[in-house]
């Protein structure tokens, strides 16, 4: 239906499409964002390799809800960024996460609520009802730990 051919012209604001038609629902929707961290940290009461000091490329993945925005947005993905690099990732990245966290044992299912929790406060006056829906923290590649919107709050 629609073959390869090249844009001659842009789209204009007012013109082509007017202002009312940006948003083109009222739904809510979830956005997601990843980052990546290295970090050392040791377990307690743990008795296997982790109990010594080492370290881990984590990854991370936020999931945020919201309605959009007269433009079409529920939150900019810079603003998402903006938070994890101002409020939260200067306590995790190249870090010793059992100095640096709260006192915790600092376990993937331990962190991935802290985290939550910080991305959680970050966003709490934030227009569009934006909501942390979930947060994914990966240890190694093929293992990791999620909290979940409706895990926390109904439990």
């Amino acid at each position: 239906m629609f073959g390869f051919r090249i844009v001659e012209e842009l789209q204009k604001l007012d013109e082509d499409i007017q202002r009312e038609h940006l948003a083109y629902h009222q739904k809510r929707v979830m956005v997601s964002k990843e980052f990546t961290f290295d970090a050392a940290h040791h377990l307690h009461c743990y008795e296997g390799k982790c109990k010594n000091l080492h370290g881990h490329t984590y990854k991370v993945i936020f999931g945020i809800s919201g309605f959009v925005d007269e433009n079409g947005l529920v939150i900019d993905f810079s603003d998402i960024k903006k938070i994890w690099k101002d409020k939260i990732e200067v306590f995790l990245d190249h870090r010793y996460l059992n100095e640096t966290l709260p006192k915790m044992n600092t376990t993937a299912e331990n962190m991935v609520v802290w985290i939550f929790e910080q991305m959680e406060e970050a966003i709490r006056d934030l227009p569009n009802d934006c909501k942390v829906e979930l947060v994914r923290l990966f240890e190694t590649p093929t293992s990791y730990a999620e909290a979940r919107r409706e895990w926390i709050y109904h439990a």
